[in-house]
């Protein structure tokens, strides 16, 4: 028997949807050599994401959840997200 859990979904949370790749292209353009390097480009594209691009991610984010709820919470398999 399995264990009981609540669903996730992907492609519905701003981390996984954006930030997850925004910053690995970012952070990987300098190519970090050690840990400590790493962690310092990650801060600093943090820092750098305009706001206005996170005012955009946060109204699709929106939309996606609009639409989670529309579908009565089924997946959003196939759906594509355009703001």
């Amino acid at each position: 028997m399995g264990i009981s859990h609540a669903p996730r979904y992907p492609d519905l949370t701003p981390c996984d949807y954006f930030l997850g790749g925004h910053l690995k292209t970012k952070v990987f353009e300098t190519k970090p050599r050690t840990i400590a390097n790493l962690k310092q480009r990650i801060q600093e594209e943090v820092a750098a994401i305009p706001v206005k691009m996170l005012r955009k991610v946060m109204n699709s984010f929106r939309s996606r959840l609009d639409e989670c709820v529309r579908r009565n919470g089924s997946h959003l398999e196939g759906v594509i997200f355009k703001t």
